[in-house]
């Protein structure tokens, strides 16, 4: 993009940006909506709210957030990680949502998390406006990973029956330990539309690929393609049973989408918050989990798809985040979900050519236009085919490749993001996000975090130029002190704008999710035109081979080669040694022999060299096999390998 260097070149969601990217923007806009459609359905339903709630939060979010955000190509609306939380609340409150028919108690349950998503969007504009957008940075990144895999699990468990056509409540393990049973009474008509719907879903990413002009369209449109013909077929508007294999099935409108019977019906499902429901404790309980829960996501989404965005435009997280809680707060007084920045969309907003924030204005408008005019037409969509994409949602948000990533982080991380994801499900949320944060406490203790420097760093600041400035970092440098760590580099850097040089050397550890971070801000730095640089990570031994690792203070395991060789060969040795990688070495002459030489005088015995090189283990074995090979079939040679413990080991790799 030849034009990106310059700023009046980058795209900027002003009045003048409105109409000059309009053309991109409603594009972009119309094809979002296509995916958003459906996924605000069903994760509306997945919630325990009517289906339409979740189309009222995302018009709320692309009406309301665009005129308060400074985040160019993030799209709002309600988003699957939160549906864990959003269903526990209905529950809390006695109600089940439409699973089994909208009961007067589902009725009162949705009024109720209403009146919570109303508390939270005061604390999240609360917050906002005391700059509590870095309370995102907090959170371990295994532990964040570790708590959307538990989501995941949770959403495909619970949304597995709904695609078979079988109803199912209680506890995602009760669900689980159920589901031989639930396949064994699956309703083969509404099953058939939820696993050809769930295939759909897996398998049109490749089957788009020889054909590009068919990557634009959206796998949940194929779906609804599919779906709603097979719902048509079947019958489902009408109430009637069939039988097959000696079994009576049922089939019926209660396996479609309930939408308004009218054109603009919309509005008149239009609902209150109970605020009387704030006076239970248990609601301020809710309210806590929604805003914690709701803000990571929604900064953590908003970080991402600020990585990727092509014009390297910045979000100001605070700015976003009462955004985010301004439309939270005019949804639940419509009857929407809670809202955040959902990266999904917001993906598809990149790949569509979106340029500015008007993008998430003109989804809005095609959504607000199809539900207000076609809502008929909607509700030949079936409940089956929703919830297989949320399956295959759920089934994202714990991929085998996450295991892989974290892994190679380090085995620790691994262990923290399991611990996570399986304490989110056999417990609740925010016990497995505070048991995933307290192994990792736990973890840094054990590797030598002195408990002073936990949650405050220890830092030193010097100006070592004019325009350059040194923090030195004592004790440790880990997610729970990141938080002051970071305002101090705003602070003497950007703020000042000064080039910034980042001293590790002196800490006992840091932390995967401090390196991750530091990276960030080496970009934000670019974006300033200021130096950043972070040096003193070679005196520290990483726990893996990533470069994102954990780097700790320790004696690093080495390989110890000892060659007693004689002096011929010695020039010889040193100049293959190098052309395989030894860094250095050490020789000293000697004299010696074997058992042959033993009566012969002492100076007349054989001139030796003693030639000895550290090497990391990886490479030992290489040079233990050019000596086998190609040395001891001509000299005669001594060669020993040990393990040894030296510092700063980094120096011989």
């Amino acid at each position: 993009m030849s034009s990106e260097g310059t700023e009046s070149s980058v795209p900027r969601g002003n009045i003048a940006g409105f109409f000059e990217y309009a053309r991109d923007d409603i594009r972009s806009g119309f094809l979002v909506f296509l995916i958003a459609l459906p996924l605000c359905l069903g994760i509306s339903l997945a919630c325990g709210y009517p289906p339409i709630a979740g189309v009222f939060t995302a018009i709320v979010g692309g009406f309301v957030t665009p005129l308060l955000t400074n985040s160019e190509l993030t799209i709002k609306g309600p988003a699957a990680g939160l549906i864990v939380v959003i269903a526990g609340c209905v529950s809390e409150f006695s109600g089940d949502g439409m699973s089994g028919g909208w009961a007067p108690m589902d009725q009162q349950a949705y009024r109720a998390a209403l009146a919570i998503g109303f508390a939270a969007a005061i604390l999240q504009m609360v917050f906002a406006s005391f700059r509590a957008g870095i309370l995102g940075e907090f959170f371990p990144i295994s532990v964040v990973h570790g708590m959307l895999a538990g989501i995941g699990i949770i959403i495909c468990i619970k949304q597995l029956p709904i695609a078979l056509g079988v109803a199912a409540s209680g506890e995602p393990l009760e669900i689980l330990t159920d589901i031989p049973h639930l396949l064994a009474e699956a309703n083969p008509a509404i099953a058939m539309i939820g696993i050809a719907s769930l295939v759909i879903m897996f398998a049109w990413p490749a089957c788009v690929q020889p054909w590009p002009f068919l990557r634009r369209v959206p796998a949940p449109i194929v779906v609804l393609l599919v779906a709603m013909p097979a719902g048509y077929g079947f019958d489902l508007l009408h109430e009637h049973s069939y039988y097959l294999q000696g079994h009576e099935y049922q089939l019926g409108e209660q396996f479609l989408v309930s939408m308004p019977k009218q054109i603009f019906g919309m509005f008149h499902d239009i609902t209150l918050p109970n605020f009387a429901v704030l006076a239970d404790p248990r609601a301020w309980k809710w309210a806590i989990i929604f805003f914690c829960i709701g803000s990571l996501e929604s900064v953590l989404s908003a970080k991402a798809i600020d990585a990727v965005d092509p014009w390297k435009r910045r979000s100001n997280m605070d700015r976003d985040l009462f955004a985010v809680g301004a439309g939270n707060l005019i949804a639940s007084l419509l009857g929407g979900l809670p809202m955040i920045s959902e990266i999904v969309r917001s993906k598809a907003n990149i790949d569509n050519g979106g340029k500015t924030r008007f993008a998430n204005f003109w989804h809005a408008i095609f959504l607000l236009l199809c539900v207000a005019i076609i809502p008929t037409f909607l509700h030949l969509i079936p409940l089956a085919a929703l919830a297989a994409m949320l399956v295959y949602t759920g089934f994202r948000l714990t991929h085998p490749t996450e295991f892989i990533h974290i892994y190679r982080i380090g085995r620790e991380q691994l262990a923290i993001f399991i611990t996570t994801m399986v304490m989110v499900v056999v417990t609740d949320l925010l016990v497995g996000v505070l048991i995933g944060v307290i192994l990792k406490v736990s973890l840094h203790l054990a590797n030598g975090v002195p408990l002073r420097s936990l949650f405050k760093p220890y830092l030193e600041v010097e100006d070592v130029s004019e325009d350059t400035s040194l923090i030195r970092a004592r004790d440790s440098a880990v997610f729970s002190n990141w938080i002051p760590f970071r305002r101090q580099i705003e602070q003497v850097g950007l703020v000042q704008k000064r080039n910034l040089v980042i001293d590790l050397s002196g800490v006992q550890l840091v932390d995967d999710s401090v390196l991750e971070k530091l990276e960030e801000m080496r970009e934000a730095f670019e974006l300033e035109g200021l130096g950043f640089s972070v040096r003193g990570l070679d005196s520290l031994i990483p726990m893996s081979d990533n470069v994102l690792a954990t780097r700790k203070r320790t004696l690093g395991q080495m390989k110890r080669l000892t060659i007693m060789a004689p002096s011929a060969v010695a020039e010889h040795l040193i100049e293959e040694f190098f052309e395989r990688g030894v860094t250095g070495y050490t020789i000293t002459e000697c004299k010696g022999g074997g058992r042959q030489f033993a009566d012969g005088p002492l100076l007349q015995r054989a001139r030796s060299v003693r030639l000895e090189v550290l090497v990391p283990t990886t490479r030992a074995a290489a040079l233990i096999e050019f000596l086998r090979s190609e040395i001891l079939p001509e000299f005669m040679a001594t060669i020993c390998l040990e393990t040894v413990e030296v510092l700063h080991s980094t120096d011989f790799e």
